[in-house]
């Protein structure tokens, strides 16, 4: 099991890059390639999410990436520093609750980005504790072979 680990500022611009590095990490460890536009995608909204998320509660930790490539899947926890106000909780309540709804749309547009995670990726997790939320997806390997 190899492990890359990508801590960056909570700043959009960032976002991009953690794109870039997830797609290359699951290229290498067997995504298939019709699939790596949907992990560029849902690891986008899951970045600019915790990215939002930071900035909104004024959060200066960095958001964390986690790529794993496992025995036959691959698998991306995006994580936040936000902590849930009373333990495990849904994440859209825990934005709303930590000021996430402050002008009105940014619950929505929370939502939706879970919504359209959810919709890019078949093996998906939302959790969140006392110490920040973590979205956890995960794609099916192929073994790459290599010709002798």
């Amino acid at each position: 099991m190899a492990t890359v680990e990508l801590r960056f500022s909570a700043q959009p611009e960032h976002v991009r890059t953690a794109r870039l590095v997830a797609a290359a990490v699951a290229r290498r460890a067997g995504v298939d390639e019709a699939v790596l536009d949907e992990v560029r995608l849902a690891v986008g909204e899951a970045c600019s999410r915790a990215v939002g998320l930071h900035r909104v509660n004024g959060i200066t930790a960095p958001v964390r990436v986690v790529l794993t490539d496992e025995e036959k899947a691959f698998s991306i926890e995006v994580g936040d520093e936000v902590p849930s106000a009373g333990g495990t909780d849904s994440s859209s309540a825990r934005g709303a609750r930590n000021g996430a709804d402050q002008d009105g749309d940014s619950e929505g547009e929370d939502e939706m980005g879970l919504a359209v995670i959810s919709g890019l990726v078949d093996d998906v997790e939302v959790s969140s504790t006392d110490d920040g939320g973590v979205i956890r997806m995960s794609w099916p390997t192929t073994p790459v072979t290599l010709e002798p």
